[in-house]
């Protein structure tokens, strides 16, 4: 296995180790959040690491890392999302969500391996502000698709910004635990 496919690994593995966790917290109460939920729930996270990033401090304990973790299972429920369609209350056995979670990280590993194939590994020369900053585009475009009733004319979908947002954080992530930025 390649280094970057075990660091992947190991990047979601503490990713879902929370998101499980919470599930057995909280249940599955994220299956009522509608698409611009969950995209307004990443733009809040995405936003407070970039004001971080500009002003240096924090006063909320939270760090960068952390919520680049919750960005990345924000991206997953918004694969779930997706594929489950027509958001509301409604409990998942943590069996279904265990699956729908892996597969959709599975999908977006395959998807990021494929573009490391084409890019050379150019993510990691990348800056942890660019994440922040591609992510929060990512979010900007979805929000326009919403707009435009879901359709695009020659752009990509909704979940293939999600599985941006999910490898990008996973990329952070991966940086940060090699002690870069």
């Amino acid at each position: 296995m390649s280094q970057t496919s075990l660091q992947y690994d190991q990047a979601v593995a503490s990713c879902s180790d929370i998101f499980f966790k919470k599930t057995k917290d909280y249940g599955t109460a994220w299956r009522v959040l509608r698409i611009i939920s969950v995209v307004d729930q990443i733009f809040i996270k995405a936003l407070r690491i970039r004001t971080i990033q500009d002003i240096g401090n924090q006063k909320v304990g939270d760090d960068i890392k952390s919520e680049f973790k919750g960005i990345l299972n924000y991206a997953v429920i918004g694969l779930m999302q997706l594929k489950l369609g027509d958001p509301k209350v409604e409990e998942l056995e943590v069996k279904l969500v265990q699956e729908l979670y892996e597969s959709n990280v599975h999908f977006a590993k395959t998807t990021m391996l494929d573009k490391n194939h084409d890019y050379g590994e150019a993510w990691r020369d990348m800056s942890q502000e660019s994440y922040a900053d591609l992510i929060l585009m990512k979010l900007l475009r979805i929000r326009q698709i919403l707009n435009n009733d879901g359709k695009t004319l020659i752009s990509e979908g909704i979940d293939a910004n999600f599985v941006d947002i999910l490898n990008y954080s996973a990329f952070a992530l991966i940086q940060i635990a090699e002690g870069k930025h």
